[in-house]
């Protein structure tokens, strides 16, 4: 029996919060994110660090047998 109701009172709960979101969402509308742009940051990003990899990488071929020392 305890478990029956409290079942229903974390269904209670789940539908309130789901009602609540939905009602945040209907009042703060769309948020304005697009696939787009976050595609386009997620490449940028990706440019970026590999970008950096390269420029390491070169400085170490050139420099890597003087960094170990005699």
């Amino acid at each position: 029996m305890r478990a029956a109701v409290r079942a229903a009172g974390l269904a209670h709960t789940a539908r309130t919060r789901l009602e609540a979101a939905r009602t945040e969402i209907a009042e703060r509308g769309d948020r304005g994110d697009g696939p787009i742009p976050t595609v386009i940051i997620l490449l940028v990003t990706i440019a970026g660090a590999l970008t950096i990899a390269g420029a390491l990488a070169a400085l170490y071929a050139k420099y890597g047998g003087k960094l170990t020392g005699p």
